[in-house]
């Protein structure tokens, strides 16, 4: 998995409308990427809603949000009508960013090994660079976890 300090690596995913999101357009932004394994799953769905709870506070401290995800764009936009998320999620359908970060590999899940994503969240500051990673993510209280982290960069 990523790290702390390390670049992030390139990449250019859709979001759910279609549109193109790439590490060259975020640069001079600040952002975070929050990787999940499967849209409207109880977990994730648990995870993306603390996130959009929590999504103005977030917002005042100038962070963009990004949850990526295997799922293809039509699963996003009916993940985001449904739970009304203001942020947008990338599709990595090839697992290229997912890949990239090391966040795909073999797990537990209800007592059996799967492989699948590793819960895990990014911080990248305006030059591409990780500043925190989150890599044990609690579901249910992650936008807090996240303030949390924020708070102790400011």
């Amino acid at each position: 998995m990523l790290k702390k300090f390390d670049q992030v690596p390139s990449f250019n995913l859709q979001d759910e409308n279609g549109e193109w999101v790439n590490n060259e357009s975020l640069k001079g932004e600040k952002y975070i990427l929050f990787f999940y394994p499967k849209d409207d799953y109880p977990g994730c769905t648990k995870e993306a809603c603390s996130i959009r709870d929590n999504y103005k506070k977030i917002q005042k401290h100038n962070y963009k949000v990004f949850g990526v995800s295997p799922d293809k764009i039509a699963k996003h936009r009916k993940f985001i009508d449904k739970f009304e998320f203001q942020y947008s999620l990338l599709a990595d359908t090839e697992k290229e960013l997912i890949n990239a970060f090391e966040v795909w590999g073999p797990k537990k899940f209800m007592g059996r090994e799967i492989v699948g994503v590793y819960r895990s969240t990014f911080f990248i500051n305006e030059e591409g660079v990780i500043t925190d990673v989150i890599d044990k993510v609690k579901t249910k209280i992650h936008g807090e976890q996240i303030l949390e982290v924020i708070s102790q960069e400011s």
